[in-house]
């Protein structure tokens, strides 16, 4: 019997590759391998990029998310994959986040700590490292302007009260809204975060520009300490 031989992709039918099927039938129709399959561009001599894009996605258990979190690095066990290849994948993935915080962040006022959540889980719920961020909002908790404070490793960052402070008198700032993120997905605070909490509401109140919650976020869910009944 002749060994199976797989088809490449320009041997399917016409409606089954992932160009012509996004083209004639529309996004709605193709799969996150399909899609991913397309920005890859091709495949290796014994596997098509839809099969290459399903191995990549099978082994983050078929998740956007988990996919997000993957770096330059984690791309090199992927036979077929090298450093272009990769590199398109994680700006595409980098388009997606920008664009969600960009519709987002056009709410401008800020409402409740879902409304923080969504902003800052497109940016910070992927990464795998900290990052500290802090809203500056008017009296009308509408968004004067969103600084990153720090960046750190994955159990934590640094973060300098007297530099939020400073930028809060600058930009005659009525209150802030702390955010940072948590690799782990575990959005539980830690002591660090409760004292760094703390340490910042007082430093706020002498000031007069008052903390009115600190959210952390995952990829999937957020803590807020106003919420929580933390400050």
């Amino acid at each position: 019997m002749p060994e199976y031989q797989k088809l490449s992709i320009k041997e399917w039918a016409l409606e089954d590759r992932p160009r012509e099927k996004l083209k004639f039938k529309g996004l709605p129709t193709l799969s996150d391998a399909e899609l991913l399959a397309i920005i890859i561009g091709s495949g290796t001599p014994n596997e098509s990029a839809v099969d290459l894009s399903k191995r990549i996605m099978s082994e983050v258990h078929n998740n956007l998310s988990e996919l997000g979190k993957l770096e330059l690095h984690d791309y090199n066990k992927f036979k077929g994959i090298g450093d272009a290849k990769a590199i398109r994948i994680i700006a595409a993935l980098e388009l997606g986040r920008r664009r969600r915080a960009s519709a987002l962040s056009e709410k401008q006022k800020i409402t409740s700590s879902r409304d923080v959540a969504e902003i800052f889980q497109s940016q910070l719920g992927d990464l795998a490292y900290e990052e500290f961020w802090v809203l500056f909002l008017d009296r009308a908790n509408k968004i004067i302007q969103q600084q990153k404070i720090s960046q750190g490793g994955i159990s934590g960052t640094i973060t300098d009260v007297r530099i939020i402070l400073k930028k809060g008198v600058e930009i005659l700032a009525s209150s802030l809204i702390l955010i940072h993120n948590h690799p782990s997905g575990n959005c539980t605070p830690s002591d660090a975060d409760c004292k760094i909490t703390n340490k910042i509401k007082e430093a706020g109140q002498i000031l007069d520009i008052p903390v009115l919650d600190h959210i952390i976020v995952g990829s999937q869910t957020y803590y807020s300490f106003a919420d929580e009944g933390q400050l």
